[in-house]
């Protein structure tokens, strides 16, 4: 069982500064506590392209996405899902790591990542050499039915659709998060390819909103921050509660803990240190410092 978190917050230490002098104080928290759970969020994967959901002080940038219980209740909602999709796929799918991944991917190899769980589903970490990954809302890449758990990639799901929609190659739009796109078109002909083995319906292998990410991968995010030193955030707002629950364990559990993340975060009055910086330039700035 996971006990109820309770919380003492201490009060914050901010440091809005420039990239050296975060990373030195980085620097300085690994080497206390050098053995890290980290846990990733959009702004990690900015730099490759891919949109963030919210502005530097938490609030949506764009219409909410789309919501776990709409998509498996609405053929309006999948017609949607799966149009703007094919838009917006593509540029998730072409994106490649930047250096803020490759750079947590040495801190893996010089033995201060105990687990590193992100809340992205861009499989970017695991492409830039991290081995030790937990991906708290599943990958994007991979497509399930909801009905018999056929799985298979994703871009054959998108080959499929646009046979079935040739017309919808012609359309283009600005890109959101997660393989969403700003398109505004009717959608109420597009054909979905549903599952081919039972006609089920085929979902990508991610938590939605409102839906639960699964107990196994929690429990096994908590069992890594237990055994670690601290929890190192980087690159998230901490706005979901998926992800601000570690801060509430941490804190619980007395495990310290610093964000490395340009604006607010839900956990800003929980930290022991925030760094308030540009991710991949600081940690080029910290590694040498270890």
């Amino acid at each position: 069982m996971i006990p109820s978190p309770q919380t003492a917050p201490p009060p914050p230490r901010d440091y809005p500064d420039t990239s050296g002098e975060a990373a030195a104080q980085l620097a300085d928290f690994i080497h206390r506590h050098p053995r890290l759970t980290v846990l990733t969020g959009a702004g990690v994967s900015t730099d490759s392209g891919i949109p963030d959901y919210r502005d530097r002080e938490g609030a949506w940038k764009r219409k909410q996405p789309v919501q776990h219980r709409d998509f498996m209740e609405s053929l309006a909602t999948r017609q949607r899902y799966w149009g703007r999709s094919l838009v917006g796929w593509p540029v998730m799918q072409q994106s490649r790591p930047n250096p803020a991944h490759r750079l947590l991917a040495e801190l893996e190899r010089r033995q201060h990542t105990e687990l590193l769980v992100t809340q992205n589903v861009d499989r970017l970490h695991q492409h830039a050499g991290s081995r030790r990954v937990l991906d708290l809302h599943g990958r994007a890449d991979e497509v399930i039915c909801m009905a018999c758990a056929y799985r298979c990639q994703r871009q054959a799901v998108h080959d499929r659709c646009y046979a079935l929609n040739p017309e919808f190659r012609q359309h283009r739009a600005t890109t959101a998060p997660d393989g969403d796109a700003d398109l505004e078109v009717d959608f109420s002909g597009f054909r979905i390819a549903d599952c081919p083995q039972c006609s089920g319906i085929l979902k990508p292998d991610v938590v939605f909103f409102g839906d639960n990410v699964p107990k196994t991968r929690v429990q096994h995010a908590l069992d890594a921050l237990q055994g670690s030193d601290a929890l190192l955030v980087v690159g998230s707002s901490l706005m979901v509660y998926s992800g601000f629950r570690f801060c509430r364990y941490a804190r619980q559990w007395n495990k310290p803990m610093a964000a490395l993340n340009l604006g607010r975060t839900r956990a800003d009055d929980l930290l022991d240190l925030k760094l308030n910086t540009r991710i991949g330039e600081t940690l080029e700035a910290t590694l040498p410092l270890l």
